[in-house]
């Protein structure tokens, strides 16, 4: 935690004294004979026609979102029948259950490059094939390091996919609704941890227990896992069904399919819009070269890297390090601290899940008309408050470790702040960072920057994973405390940092 510490303050040091950089410029002509001309629609009839084409076509890669949900949340009801039929020690069941977080920074790391290699649906199907490949295998894992290494190749995937996604989204969205069409994302994600708790809490259900045998028998524990392969199958063939993004056949000199498609998506009424549009793109991608993007393309003058994939770190590890995930991944414990039976206990963890999937609605409903950054402060705010109420409630706490108890009324206090704090995350940060992540970064970096924030999402989700049950042990109000100091240095982040994208063309994005 230390070393993340200094990391974010050298990050911040580079954000906070970058320069405004020009604009790289590259001259691209298109004779008027390169696109096909469209007929002339009937008025209104484009638009809307485009609008539902783009809604479908962006529900479809959030599909991607929804898996990544899933995987994560899935193992959730299993890990006690996990421990129990492997004879696992308390180390190894840790180990098992955040294996998946490094591999979803390893897909991460690389997910930028493939889509740029491949383009970004065929990398859809092959996180879907990890997706599906994994789900058989650890349902089936006779081992716990069989299990280990398909959770590791299922989190690949998840890696993957948060790249891949918000990505896509935003280069097939026209402006005026990227930010809604970029929330899917989010939508699609706490969709699928709800689906995985559901789905756990049936299976279990069917037979009392996730460790009795269900069909063919096996265990109800191993059929949470395979449930999986439904999504992944859907993700899979409905990928083959989406177009190709229109910045990336661009940037492989596909000139007439990118037109062909911004007419398809964007309603484009006229063949000359379309080659305003596709050489806006050919000046922002090929600014330098005709290559393919590398990393070597983020390196600038502040510690090495442009300011522009400094912010898109920093937002991704200040989205882990508010402790969100502790919420959701050591709620049971919070809730029976204040008098919750267990069984009451997983119930109000669904009934959570739920609030986060409707004030993801609310975000997707708001974040074109207010805008990404007034969202994020108000965020911030609203998770600094709760989450200081939450350490001065348990500052109050009798016991310590597991039994941990607060006396009333410092224990429904807790329990409404902590409630508050889930509608704060989830109607600002939850979303609207995945929207910026897709949106932010010029195109000519836009997947392998991606890639690299989104690499260091996972590597933050896991630190704070990992140390929660070390902070805790030394106070719970100690561990809150400092997950309310992150909130509140990342108000002054963004207040500083981080610029409105709202309304904004993906090809006036500069570095």
């Amino acid at each position: 935690m230390l070393l993340a510490l200094v990391v974010i303050g050298v990050a911040l040091s580079a954000v906070w004294s970058r320069k405004p950089d020009r604009r790289k410029a590259a001259a691209a002509v298109l004779s008027e004979s390169t696109l096909p001309r469209p007929r002339s629609p009937t008025p209104g009839e484009g638009d809307q026609r485009a609008t539902g084409k783009v809604v479908l076509i962006s529900a479809v890669a959030a599909i991607g979102g929804l898996l990544f949900g899933f995987d994560t949340a899935v193992i959730n009801g299993a890990v006690d029948s996990i421990q129990g039929t492997f004879h696992l020690s308390p180390a190894l069941t840790g180990f098992a259950v955040s294996c998946a977080l490094l591999g979803s920074a390893l897909g991460a790391w690389y997910a930028g490059r493939a889509a740029d290699y491949l383009g970004r649906v065929r990398a859809m199907l092959v996180a879907a094939v990890l997706f599906a490949i994994s789900a058989v295998g650890a349902g089936l894992a006779f081992s716990v390091w069989f299990l280990i290494g398909w959770r590791f190749a299922a989190g690949v995937g998840i890696g993957m996919a948060s790249v891949i996604a918000p990505a896509y989204i935003a280069e097939v969205a026209p402006s005026r609704i990227r930010g809604r069409l970029g929330s899917l994302q989010q939508l699609a994600i706490v969709s699928g941890i709800f689906l995985a708790l559901l789905s756990d809490a049936f299976l279990a259900d069917l037979v009392g227990g996730a460790s009795q045998q269900l069909w063919f028998g096996l265990a109800a524990w191993r059929w949470m896992f395979l449930a999986g392969l439904v999504p992944a199958l859907a993700y899979g063939v409905l990928s083959l069904q989406i177009p190709e993004s229109p910045r990336h056949l661009v940037a492989k000199g596909e000139l007439i399919r990118a037109g062909e498609v911004l007419r398809e998506v964007l309603g484009s009424r006229s063949a000359e819009a379309v080659q305003r549009k596709v050489a806006d793109i050919v000046a922002s991608v090929r600014g330098d070269s005709q290559r393919a993007p590398r990393l070597t393309d983020l390196r600038g003058p502040r510690f090495g890297l442009l300011p522009i994939v400094w912010v898109g770190i920093l937002l991704s590890i200040f989205q882990q390090f508010v402790g969100i995930n502790v919420i959701f991944y050591y709620s049971t414990s919070l809730w029976r601290s204040v008098g919750f039976s267990e069984s009451d206990s997983l119930t109000i963890t669904v009934i959570t899940s739920v609030t986060n999937v409707v004030v993801t609605l609310v975000a997707i409903a708001i974040v074109d008309k207010v805008g990404r950054k007034p969202m994020l402060l108000g965020g911030s705010l609203g998770m600094t408050v709760t989450l200081a109420t939450i350490a001065a409630c348990f500052s109050q706490a009798v016991g310590s470790g597991k039994n941990v108890s607060l006396p009333q009324p410092w224990g429904m206090i807790a329990l409404i702040a902590a409630n508050l704090y889930v509608v704060s995350f989830g109607a600002t940060w939850g979303p609207v960072v995945w929207v910026l992540l897709g949106e932010m970064f010029p195109n000519w970096i836009r997947a392998v920057a991606l890639a690299v924030a989104a690499a260091a999402q996972w590597l933050a989700n896991f630190a704070i994973t990992t140390t929660f049950p070390i902070l805790s042990h030394a106070g719970l109000s100690f561990a809150y405390g400092l997950y309310a100091a992150f909130a509140i240095i990342s108000f002054g982040f963004v207040l500083t940092s981080v610029r409105e994208t709202k309304g904004r063309e993906l090809e006036d994005m500069t570095g």
